[in-house]
């Protein structure tokens, strides 16, 4: 799986417009999944990042979706344990609105995962891996 920079944008403006409670509250995470030429397909929100991911991870399974075929996206900064649960899905992207923690990096890089943080707009940084991202990468390699 690639993606090109108007995907990584495009993913994160379109999990904000599928996050009911969040827009009610402001109070919660959200946690997407985007396929490229779909859009996002699912999405969970929770109190808790990880809960959001992990509602995410099985949401996904229940439906039969390959993780392969997307990108987790996250309203949050990303963990760790928030890569390794990406993994799980068998996604090879995660892409962050927030920073990720130095571990998350290493984690990433040694899994095999494109990490794409701090999304804003048309901006962001890609951490680990940008061979998977096509069309004007350059100037978001971190």
């Amino acid at each position: 799986l690639t993606l090109d920079a108007d995907d990584i944008a495009r993913s994160v403006k379109l999990l904000s417009k599928v996050q009911p409670l969040h827009t009610e509250t402001g109070a919660v995470h959200a946690a997407g999944f985007y396929m490229p030429g779909k859009g996002i397909v699912m999405a969970r929100e929770d109190v808790g990042r990880h809960n959001a991911l992990d509602k995410l991870a099985g949401a996904l399974a229940r439906a039969g979706i390959d993780g392969a075929s997307g990108a987790v996206v996250v309203t949050s900064r990303v963990s760790v344990e928030m890569v390794q649960k990406t993994a799980s899905i068998g996604s090879a992207f995660i892409i962050a609105v927030s920073a990720p923690t130095a571990l998350a990096i290493r984690t990433a890089q040694e899994a095999g995962m494109t990490l794409v943080a701090l999304v804003r707009g048309d901006d962001f940084d890609i951490f680990t891996h940008p061979d998977r991202v096509v069309c004007g990468v350059a100037k978001h390699v971190a």
